[in-house]
């Protein structure tokens, strides 16, 4: 049975991505979700952990699974998304495959944010997100955000990209920019006129999911 390790996005949580995840256990993949560090707690608790912690997070996961299996297919959500990239260059020799969900490569700022929240219960669910986020962990995202620059030309595993047309956190030009710039001929951009941010949570999601697993089963094992 192959292995499938998912990553949840900033101040997120596996709830994110929990439909995909247990949607492959149902197709005989092992799904592996976990809680970076600093999420999942308190604000004091996102408060005292950085980048460095969610990745390290991320790659004690990897390292786990890898004691077992000869190689992983990395999914990861937003920040997640972020994440996985980083790992999939380090470890390319163990990852099969790539899926790059709602990835902020260009991350709207929160001006342009407010301008594409649709009603009143996602305006007020975004203030309270963002007035209970610490300033210091929102500076460490962006300077992940920053730093996975480097990282993109230098993805070579097989990479699936799924952008939703309607994300009213990241620029839709972050999926075109990832297609142009990932160097891997092995490559699929997918894009949900149905969906916002949460992908795997949105009236397309049964397609998501279905393009994401024969996007997996495609570059075999």
């Amino acid at each position: 049975m192959e292995s499938c390790l998912f990553i949840h996005g900033f101040t997120g949580g596996e709830h994110e991505i929990s439909p995909l995840s247990q949607f492959m256990e149902q197709h005989n993949y092992r799904s592996r979700t976990f809680t970076l560090k600093g999420h999942g707690g308190s604000r004091n608790d996102l408060l005292h952990s950085d980048r460095h912690d969610w990745q390290q997070s991320a790659e004690d996961e990897l390292t786990e699974l890898l004691k077992t299996d000869e190689g992983v297919h990395l999914i990861g959500f937003s920040t997640g998304a972020l994440i996985a990239s980083h790992l999939s260059v380090r470890y390319k020799p163990w990852i099969k495959s790539l899926t790059l969900l709602s990835t902020p490569v260009f991350p709207l700022n929160p001006v342009e944010i407010l301008k594409t929240l649709g009603s009143f219960s996602m305006l007020k669910t975004y203030i309270n997100k963002f007035t209970s986020t610490p300033p210091r962990a929102t500076r460490e995202f962006q300077r992940l955000v920053r730093e996975s620059f480097s990282i993109y030309p230098h993805i070579e595993t097989p990479t699936l990209i799924v952008q939703g047309k309607r994300d009213h956190l990241v620029k839709t030009r972050s999926a075109d920019f990832l297609q142009h710039t990932i160097p891997t001929a092995q490559k699929q951009v997918i894009m949900v006129d149905n969906s916002g941010h949460m992908v795997c949570h949105c009236e397309d999601k049964d397609r998501i999911m279905n393009e994401v697993l024969h996007f997996i089963q495609s570059v075999g094992s």
